[in-house]
C-alpha cells in the first residue's frame, strides 16, 4: 500500500536523543519546568562567542513551543493514518481512513510519516540547543489533558492539541494565486473552501462511528488535507517573519535551516490538497453534516486552479516594484501573536485551560518583543 520507511543507525541514534530530552513519541519527561518569567532572569549576551541576547532565547523558546504543538497534531494524524516504526510507535492505522487519505496520493502514509518525524526533531533539535546556552527548554506536558480519539487505532494519551473540532482557513489557497496581493500590504483572501471556515469539524475519526458512511469518511480525509497545508504554511512564513529579529548569527543559521523544511511541507501538502477538490473526488457533499468540497477547476479561474501550487509573483514591500513569487506573509510585527492566533482560530485548542492560552500569550508576546541586536 505504501512505501515503508526503513531506519538507518542514524534514525536510531536520534530517536534515541529524542527519547533522551523527553520529546519521544508518547513520553512525558522533559524535566525542565514550564516556561515562566523566572526562567528569564539570566543574561544572555551576545559577545561574539556564541552566546544568545534575551530575545534570540524568546524567540528560540516560541519556535519550541509551536514545534512541540505542531509534534502532538502530527502524532495523531501519523497514528491513524501514517506508518508506526521505531521511529514512530504507537497507534494503529485505521486502513479505511488510510485508503481515504491515499485517494489524496497514494504516498500519503510516508509523507504523514516523515512530516511528523520532522516537527519531532524541530522541538528536540531547539530545546536542546536552549539548554546548551543556559536556557530553559519548553516544557508542555502539564497540559497535554485533551482527549483522544475513541476510534480503534488511537492510543488513548492525553493531548495538546484537539482534531476534532477543526474550522480551517482555507484563504491561503487564494492568497498564494493572487498576482495583485499581499497580506503584508493589508489585503485579504477569499476561501477557497468555504464551509470549513464556516464550522467545526473533525479531521480524524472521532470515534469509529465515523468510519461510514464512506463519503463522511472522505469528507474527513479531505478535511485533514486542507488541514495539512493550513499547518504548515503558517511554519513557512513564522520562520522568516521571527529570523529577521534574531541577532546571533547562529540563531539566524538556525531559522533559516529549519524553515525551508516548513516550506517543503507547504508545497507537498499543497499539492495533494487539490486532488480533494477537482475531479474525479469532487465535488463531495458530506451527507452528515452538509460540508462541500467544491470542484475549484470547475469556474476556470486562475485563483482558484488546483495545478498552480508554486506561489504567483506578487506585489512585495512596495506595490510600485516589480511582482516577485515570494512566501507571504513576511512581515514581523506581531507574528507570534499572528500564530497563536491563527492556531486557536482554528479550534486545535479547544478544551486547553485558560493557564494554557496564558502561557502561549506570553511565549508570543516574548519573541514578538525581541529586537535585532
Amino acid at each position: 500500500m505504501e512505501r515503508r520507511s526503513i531506519p538507518s543507525d542514524d534514525a536510531t541514534s536520534r530517536r534515541s536523543f529524542l527519547r533522551a530530552t523527553g520529546l519521544a513519541v508518547g513520553t512525558a519527561t522533559i524535566s525542565a519546568a514550564l516556561l515562566t518569567n523566572g526562567a528569564k532572569a539570566k543574561a544572555f549576551a551576545d559577545d561574539g562567542e556564541g552566546r544568545l541576547t534575551r530575545g534570540d532565547v524568546e524567540i528560540l523558546r516560541f519556535l519550541a513551543a509551536a514545534e512541540i504543538i505542531e509534534s502532538d497534531l502530527w502524532q495523531q494524524y501519523n497514528e491513524l493514518g501514517g506508518i508506526q516504526d521505531s521511529e514512530l510507535p504507537g497507534g494503529h492505522v485505521i486502513t479505511a481512513y488510510a485508503n481515504a487519505l491515499q485517494q489524496l496520493d497514494s504516498d500519503m502514509s510516508q509523507y504523514i510519516h516523515d512530516n511528523t518525524d520532522d516537527e519531532f526533531s524541530h522541538a528536540a533539535f531547539l530545546n536542546a540547543y536552549l539548554a546548551a546556552h543556559g536556557a530553559e527548554p519548553v516544557n508542555l506536558d502539564r497540559f497535554r489533558t485533551l482527549p483522544s480519539s475513541t476510534a480503534t487505532g488511537a492510543q488513548q494519551i492525553g493531548r495538546l492539541t484537539n482534531l476534532m473540532q477543526l474550522t480551517v482557513d482555507t484563504s491561503w489557497w487564494t492568497r498564494y494565486r493572487s498576482s495583485a496581493k499581499n497580506p503584508d500590504l493589508g489585503d485579504t483572501f477569499a476561501q477557497a473552501v468555504p464551509g470549513l471556515s464556516a464550522g467545526q469539524f473533525p479531521a480524524i475519526p472521532r470515534s469509529d462511528a465515523d468510519l461510514a458512511p464512506a463519503t463522511h469518511l472522505q469528507v474527513i480525509a479531505n478535511t485533514a488535507g486542507f488541514h495539512f497545508v493550513f499547518i504548515e504554511q503558517g511554519g513557512s512564513s513564522l520562520y522568516p517573519s521571527l529570523a529577521q529579529r534574531v541577532s546571533s548569527a547562529e540563531v539566524l543559521r538556525i531559522l533559516l535551516s529549519i524553515g525551508p523544511t516548513e516550506t517543503a511541507h507547504f508545497q507537498t501538502w499543497h499539492d495533494k490538497a487539490g486532488n480533494a477538490v477537482s475531479k474525479p473526488l469532487a465535488p463531495l457533499r458530506d451527507p452528515t453534516n452538509g460540508l462541500v468540497f467544491p470542484d475549484l477547476n470547475a469556474p476556470m479561474s486562475e485563483d482558484l486552479q488546483t495545478n498552480l501550487i508554486m506561489p504567483e509573483p506578487t506585489v512585495f514591500l512596495k506595490r510600485t516594484f516589480p511582482a516577485v513569487s515570494i512566501i507571504r506573509p513576511t512581515a514581523t510585527e506581531g507574528a507570534a501573536m499572528g500564530a497563536v492566533k491563527a492556531l486557536t482560530d482554528d479550534g486545535l485548542f479547544i478544551g486547553q485551560p485558560p493557564r494554557f492560552f496564558a502561557v502561549l500569550r506570553e511565549l508570543a508576546e516574548n519573541a514578538d518583543a525581541a529586537r535585532r541586536g
